[in-house]
């Protein structure tokens, strides 16, 4: 990336919004995991006694100074030199690690089912970040530092960014700094056109930056639940802009922010504006063949399209792209799957209908929850305890700028998540179809991160095994979720993996990588030439007599 921003910023940049909070926890559940942990601390005193024992047997070890437990050398919060070199904070910080320990060890301890155990530890996690020494300004040396060397005036800080907070932010936390940032101006304004639309979507058609243009257009489809523009960053961080570079002819979707009228609208409506897309993009460029690629929760809608045509005989998608997306979800590939049940699958989809829409700010938050440490806590410190602002982190912008998700295309992803059509070909019913992506014929890639919490690699690797096309090609970038997407050429730090052989297992897979310098860009867009046809002179205008440009890029809907 050409710049790299650190601290919380670059945290929570790790953990932007994706498919994962829509699955279904709900505040009553974690509630009644409390009530069984409360519960459990009484039927087992036993139990109980035993590990209050050990936790004051080392309790007494570090009041003596006899205790050698230190935190992880990455965990920012305790980097502070007082966390080592004073007593007092020094063996505060120990009880907390030992207590730490000591809580989880007794849940996993106690006689609980799978689903109860994952269930436990969750809240466990959540209640532990939250009694961090560093959560308040007594327990912060780095804050109380702060309030001497500010004069005070970082508290006043503090108090008016609380306050800020509660009264437009739903008292969450701001993660980033809106202010330098507009959409349109440093942000999303690579040229372009809208040269298509419908009620669910616009169609942009990018301006080409090359003479020379490749017969085969491109196609990229978003997330319904971010904007579109995250491809279109910065110009130094732009996809569509190096794809344009490249000599390529850009379309991209911008969705719709639906509202709660267009609770109806599901993936089969999506889907059926793809094709009506697919055929202005057609009839425009002159080209029958279309490449396409889908991120993150796009990428199901990418396969949900290519298994639709593929089942009607349509071959119009001549090459796929798939990026940092999960086609066959289990409940194993992250924390939050563990703690999932069909039940509060169904509790999620009921309130989904009784509202109409999912509201984007909701979902931010209950992810924000997911991750309580890079999401919430470490702006609670940051913002509030050191008063300071939160930084002015693109990427956090676009993940601030949220849109709402209607209610049946959230009944949709659930039915993904109960069924696993595409792990099933051709059983189940899916978005009008029965899904079946070994009809897809067509040459794919799929590029996934290393250290994706978001949509884990080996989860992504196993969209190798559902596509039936022969020449598959599968890289792993060394980043994560988002950072995986924007890694232009240029970062020194970037590399990813390549492995030809796609036999066997993820591990088998990786253990036989080759590691490759620089960004899965370069690769993948030599990929996408060779896949994209002859080059013909680039057109001068966007759209066509019958499909006129309406606005400039980026559209009208990104700001809904």
């Amino acid at each position: 990336m050409a710049k790299n921003q650190g601290g919380i910023g670059a945290d929570a940049a790790q953990s932007t919004t994706a498919l994962n909070p829509l699955m279904g926890i709900n505040r009553q559940e974690l509630l009644g995991a409390v009530a069984m942990l409360l519960r459990r601390t009484g039927t087992s005193p036993v139990a109980s006694a035993k590990y209050a024992g050990r936790m004051a047997k080392e309790g007494a070890e570090i009041l003596l100074g006899k205790s050698e437990r230190a935190p992880d050398p990455r965990d920012r919060r305790f980097q502070d030199p007082a966390w080592t070199f004073n007593p007092f904070y020094k063996r505060g910080l120990q009880a907390y690690l030992a207590m730490q320990d000591h809580l989880h060890t007794w849940v996993d301890d106690l006689k609980l089912d799978e689903l109860e155990q994952a269930r436990a530890q969750f809240v466990m996690g959540m209640i532990i970040d939250a009694i961090a020494p560093t959560n308040s300004l007594a327990g912060n040396p780095m804050a109380q530092k702060r309030v001497i060397d500010s004069g005070g005036l970082s508290l006043i800080k503090g108090l008016q960014n609380a306050y800020n907070d509660m009264t437009k932010n739903g008292g969450m936390p701001s993660q980033v700094d809106k202010r330098p940032f507009k959409v349109g101006e440093n942000l999303a304004n690579t040229p372009g056109k809208v040269v298509w639309k419908n009620d669910l979507m616009e169609l942009i058609q990018y301006t080409p930056t090359t003479e020379k243009v490749h017969k085969i257009p491109f196609l990229q489809i978003p997330p319904q639940i971010n904007k579109f523009y995250a491809s279109d960053l910065s110009p130094d961080k732009s996809f569509v802009r190096y794809i344009l570079s490249q000599g390529i002819q850009t379309f991209i979707v911008s969705w719709a922010n639906p509202q709660k009228e267009n609770a109806h609208w599901g993936l089969q409506d999506y889907v059926d504006s793809l094709i009506q897309a697919s055929e202005v993009i057609a009839q425009i460029t002159g080209s029958k063949k279309l490449n396409v690629s889908g991120a993150c929760s796009g990428g199901i809608t990418t396969a949900t399209f290519a298994s639709t045509l593929a089942a009607a005989g349509d071959k119009r998608i001549n090459a796929l792209t798939f990026q940092v997306c999960v086609l066959d979800p289990r409940r194993d590939d992250s924390e939050l799957g563990q703690i999932v049940s069909e039940r509060s699958i169904e509790i999620a989809r009921t309130w989904s209908r009784r509202q109409g829409i999912l509201k984007g700010d909701d979902l931010a938050r209950m992810f924000a929850w997911m991750r309580p440490n890079d999401l919430v806590w470490g702006y609670v410190i940051n913002n509030y305890l050191m008063g300071q602002d939160p930084p002015p982190f693109d990427v956090l912008f676009w993940n601030a700028d949220t849109t709402n998700l209607p209610a049946q295309l959230h009944s949709d992803y659930l039915d993904m998540s109960v069924f696993e059509p595409f792990a099933n070909p051709g059983k189940f019913e899916f978005a009008g179809h029965k899904a079946d992506l070994t009809k897809v014929k067509c040459d794919t890639f799929i590029v996934a991160g290393i250290k994706d919490h978001i949509t884990p690699w080996k989860a992504c690797y196993r969209t190798t095994k559902l596509v039936g096309a022969k020449n598959v090609k599968f890289v792993l970038s060394n980043s994560g979720h988002i950072q995986s997407l924007l890694n232009p050429p240029g970062n020194p730090k970037s590399k990813y993996f390549t492995n030809d052989d796609l036999s066997g297992t993820a591990d088998e897979w990786a253990a036989a990588a080759k590691e490759v310098p620089g960004s899965w860009w370069v690769e993948w867009s030599t990929w996408l030439k060779e896949h994209s046809g002859p080059e013909k002179t680039a057109p001068k205008e966007q759209g066509s007599a019958a499909f006129p440009p309406l606005v400039d890029a980026p559209g009208e809907y990104v700001f809904g």
